[in-house]
Order: structure tokens, then C-alpha cells, then sequence
């Protein structure tokens, strides 16, 4: 018997409080791609779906995936486990928006014995933060020690204009009751040019007086959004000399796994990270790769090649055709992503929202 029913995806009444599969007692050669980078973290979207509508994720009117489409939460898990098995020692549960998933916290449930047993370093997840408060002290008990929420604004007005659909309220009091259950908070910032490009000194301040760090990220090209993004785009490279002037901001070897590069602002002892798709290239120590709610594997964000593990998911109850999916993926990792926002407006550099390659 499993913890779930397969089409209800609630917890059956009589079920154990055990997790879906086993822990893992072997573990096989690490995953190592054609440029010798072993492969060592794993995002895992849970759905597509999400409460916002993002200006530069999602359009407004957004036709997501039926159900049917969908791991359910057993092959999310099963997936989790075979990747695992293959030295991933970092989780990340994005989405969409992934505390919309029905039962979601059965899964963290039942992966966080891989945290119990040491096979994996850390188990987080990013989320935009408006269901947060009911789940952050059960995702403090799951072994989830850190997370990353999406906030573009501190104004209630602007942050409605750019999520379409967001509450700032909502989003505030998941954040106190996660800093409440003891998990460390990073915000996530999208810079993006004559929106709030005016709101990061704030953001900064703000975040840094209460312990978070703060990440900066350039607006990437993915999906058609209905909006121009070359007009959204606000180089980083500009942004850290502006503070420069203002700020002391010292280099870090700091690392959270994930392509941010961090200064120490000296002034506020607080850390700000940089992520920068178009004007600093990180793809020589990528260590990532991405799976879809679907199943599929991107082995890079900004390429289209894919790998379908869904079907050898679902077509035996062993997992070696599984893992030989993943391992023949992994052989063909590209070196690095092709960035470029099209200023013709004609079309994004990848067809896919980044809403469904998760997070």
C-alpha cells in the first residue's frame, strides 16, 4: 500500500506513517557530464500551476496541463530516490507555485528520510510564499532548513501590478511564520528596468534588517508573456555599480549550490547575491539540472533538449530504466545556455514559461 491514492492524490485513511519507497542503501557512480561536472543538485517541479501571474513568467490568461500529465506525488518520489542513488545531494521542490499541489507536504514527508539518513545534503524548495504560513513549521520538521521566496516589491500596489493576482499581505505572513519556524529565508528580486528597479536599496535594507539575504536575478527569456522584455531587462552589471558607489560590497566564496554570486554589503553585514544569465555567464560550474511535472529532464534552462522520464516511470516498477534515462541524459548536458532577449520582440529565446520548467 502506498501513502496515496493514485487518483486523489489524499492520504488513504489506514495508511502508515512511513515513506513511499525505501531508503536507499547503495549508491552507484556519481553523475558526471561531457565536461567532467559532476551533478550534484536537482530541481524538481511539482506542478505547473500557480496563484500569480508574474508579468515576466507567465501571461495572464495561461492554459496549464491536466492532471493526467502529471508525476504523481509516488513518482515524484521514486524520481527523488534515483537521483539519489546517483550522488544528488541537493533537492530543490519548485513549481509553478509547488505549495498549491494537493498533499504536497506527503512528499516532503517521505523524502525527508534521505536527509535522515545523510544520502542528502539539503531538501528546500522556492515559492512565491502565499501558502507558506500554514506549512512552515511542517516543513521545518521535514528537514527543510532554508527556502527562497519570490518578492519583487514591497508596495502593495506595484506588487499586485507585477504578480497580477498577489496578495502582499499573504506573502509577508509566510515569511514571519517560516523566520518563526526557524528556516533561513533568501528573497528572490527580478530586477526589472522602470518597474522596481527604484526598490532594491529598499529591498536590500529591508531584507538585511531582518537576517535575509537577498538575490538579484535578471529577467530571463522564456515563454511568451505578452510583455516586451527588452524593455523589461535591467542589466545587473549596472546595478552593482550603482550600489557600489553607495554601499561596501566585498566578494564571497559563499555558495549555495545555485548560480548566485555573492558580495558582503559591509554597511548592513547582510549578503546579495547575482544571478546574471546575459552578463556574467555561469555555466562553466553548473552542477544543475531541471524536471518538469511532467517528467521531462531538461539538462539545461536555456536549451530545448530534453529527456523523457515519465514513460520509464510508469513502464516498469524497477527503476533501471529509470536511472539509464537519466544517466544517458546527463551524457548530453551542453556546455551552457544561448541567453539572448530578441530586441525584434518576435519571440523568447525558449518557447516553454519558466513556470513549467520549474523554478
Amino acid at each position: 500500500m502506498t501513502l496515496f491514492d493514485e487518483t486523489l492524490e489524499t492520504p488513504l485513511a489506514d495508511a502508515p506513517a512511513r515513506p513511499l519507497r525505501p531508503g536507499l542503501t547503495t549508491a552507484a557512480p556519481a553523475l558526471i557530464d561531457p565536461f567532467g561536472r559532476e551533478i550534484s543538485y536537482v530541481r524538481v517541479s511539482v506542478t505547473d500551476r500557480c496563484d500569480m501571474r508574474c508579468v515576466y513568467c507567465m501571461s495572464e490568461d495561461m492554459n496549464f496541463l491536466p492532471k493526467r500529465d502529471l508525476l504523481s506525488l509516488e513518482e515524484l518520489d521514486r524520481l527523488c530516490a534515483a537521483f539519489i542513488g546517483r550522488g544528488v545531494r541537493k533537492l530543490r521542490i519548485t513549481g509553478g507555485e509547488p505549495l498549491v499541489r494537493r498533499n504536497i507536504m506527503s512528499l516532503f514527508r517521505s523524502l525527508s528520510r534521505h536527509i535522515e539518513s545523510g544520502a542528502l545534503a539539503e531538501l528546500t524548495l522556492t515559492t512565491n510564499g502565499s501558502q507558506l504560513a500554514p506549512h512552515a513549521a511542517a516543513l521545518a520538521d521535514c528537514g527543510v532548513r532554508r527556502l527562497n521566496i519570490s518578492l519583487d516589491s514591497l508596495d502593495p500596489q506595484k506588487f499586485r501590478a507585477i504578480t497580477r493576482w498577489g496578495d502582499l499581505k499573504q506573502v509577508l505572513a509566510g515569511l514571519d511564520a517560516a523566520q518563526r519556524a526557524g528556516l533561513a529565508v533568501k528573497i528572490n528580486m527580478v530586477a526589472l528596468k522602470g518597474v522596481n528597479d527604484g526598490e532594491i536599496v529598499p529591498m536590500l535594507e529591508w531584507a538585511h534588517g531582518r537576517g535575509i539575504d537577498l538575490t538579484l536575478i535578471e529577467v530571463m527569456p522564456l515563454g511568451d508573456i505578452s510583455q516586451d522584455r527588452v524593455g523589461q531587462f535591467l542589466p545587473l552589471s549596472l546595478v552593482e555599480s550603482q550600489l557600489a558607489e553607495r554601499y561596501t560590497l566585498r566578494a564571497l566564496d559563499y555558495k549555495t549550490g545555485g548560480p548566485a554570486r555573492y558580495v558582503r554589503v559591509a554597511e548592513t553585514g547582510g549578503r546579495l547575491g547575482f544571478i546574471t544569465p546575459h552578463t556574467h555567464n555561469f555555466c562553466e560550474s553548473c552542477n544543475r539540472v531541471r524536471v518538469t511535472c511532467t517528467g521531462t529532464l531538461y539538462m539545461c534552462l536555456g536549451q530545448e533538449d530534453a529527456a523523457d522520464l515519465r514513460g520509464p516511470l510508469r513502464s516498469s516498477a524497477a527503476d533501471d530504466l529509470l536511472k539509464d534515462a537519466i544517466e544517458d541524459a546527463i551524457a548530453r548536458k551542453p556546455k551552457g545556455h544561448d541567453f539572448v532577449i530578441d530586441r525584434s520582440g518576435a519571440k523568447p529565446a525558449v518557447a516553454r514559461h519558466m513556470s513549467v520548467t520549474g523554478g
